[in-house]
């Protein structure tokens, strides 16, 4: 008995579009029906159909669909697409506001239907070991996370700032590897290169059990960076999801005859670790984590719940940057 075949579309074929659109041809399980983009010169990949809008998408016959379109359009296709009672994979961020995402989870879980977030670095090599080890507890106590991520601005991006478009990666990715929340948050925005939306953010935040993390993250520096380095009781942590690799930093514990050390109750150098970690693509592990999820397996996806908790923090960083105050994330969750 053969198992049955996911008809999967996609709508948005551009840079990200066309990714899922290649991980969707090699999927196991998983049939790629159609795409869907308005642009006439739209071409998928393997010779997949492509239609103009979601309704057509819809007559193919599909079970699913990945919402690869710019963010503003996220909500009415993830409404249209509850309402027609198919599953769906939404780009980060999942929406622009807090209100549209709650709508968002609202039609979803009162249909039943599976809904998820394509926060793709929860699925980084580097990070999943990371969060792996300190459920393990090989850190200790964690005392402080901070993350940088920075590079040349892309020219699709053009609805949302680097916010709600870069920084949700880092604060779905803080949330989740240290299995806190947030509480607090204090940031500075500021937009250089003449768009009307911020270009450059720095964030400062407190998360349950005090535990402390920064965000720096722009759209102006000519190189690429995505470092994430955790503190702890027995010391730090340093992911590089660029490429995916995973370093240990520990205390050390060596004596001293020198007077002046030996009264300096500080951390010491201590030995580094370079793991060797299996590196599967993050995007290829995402959409088997979501093709499980439809089939009705126990599956770690990012559920709209969770994309939704993200966008309040992402929310409460532009209005503290908008109001030079500390904002409360309670204020935001519903």
């Amino acid at each position: 008995m053969t198992e049955k075949v996911l008809r999967a579309g996609l709508i948005g074929l551009g840079a990200m579009g066309r990714n899922h659109a290649r991980v969707l041809n090699l999927l196991d399980g998983v049939e790629l029906v159609g795409a869907a983009d308005p642009s006439p010169n739209a071409v998928a990949p393997h010779g997949v159909p492509v239609v103009p809008d979601l309704e057509a998408l819809l007559k193919l016959g599909v079970d699913y669909v990945v919402v690869a379109s710019p963010t503003g359009l996220h909500e009415e296709l993830g409404l249209r697409l509850a309402e027609a009672g198919v599953h769906a994979l939404i780009e980060k961020p999942l929406a622009p506001s807090v209100e549209a995402a709650r709508r968002l989870v609202d039609a979803f879980a009162s249909r039943g239907l599976v809904g998820a977030v394509g926060h793709i670095e929860r699925y980084n090599p580097a990070l999943q070991s990371l969060r792996s080890r300190l459920e393990a507890g090989e850190l200790g106590e964690i005392y402080q996370i901070v993350t940088r991520r920075q590079g040349p601005f892309p020219g699709r991006i053009a609805d949302v700032g680097v916010v709600m478009d870069l920084a949700t990666h880092d604060i779905d990715l803080t949330a989740w590897v240290t299995g806190r929340q947030y509480e607090q948050v204090a940031a500075f925005t500021a937009s250089r290169s003449g768009r009307p939306h911020e270009d450059m953010v720095s964030a400062v935040a407190g998360l349950a059990g005090g535990l402390m993390a920064n965000h720096l993250v722009n759209w102006l520096s000519p190189f690429k960076e995505r470092s994430t380095v955790i503190t702890g009781e027995r010391g730090s942590f340093v992911a590089d999801t660029l490429t995916a690799d995973l370093t240990f930093y520990a205390n050390g514990a060596i004596g001293t005859e020198w007077e002046a050390l030996r009264a300096f109750r500080g951390v010491a150098e201590g030995d580094m670790v370079r793991y060797a970690i299996p590196k599967r693509e993050p995007l290829l592990v995402e959409h088997e984590r979501f093709r499980d999820a439809v089939e009705g397996k126990q599956s770690d996806i990012v559920t709209l719940q969770q994309g939704m908790r993200t966008v309040e923090v992402a929310a409460a960083v532009l209005r503290s940057a908008r109001d030079g105050s500390t904002v409360n994330i309670s204020d935001y969750v519903s």
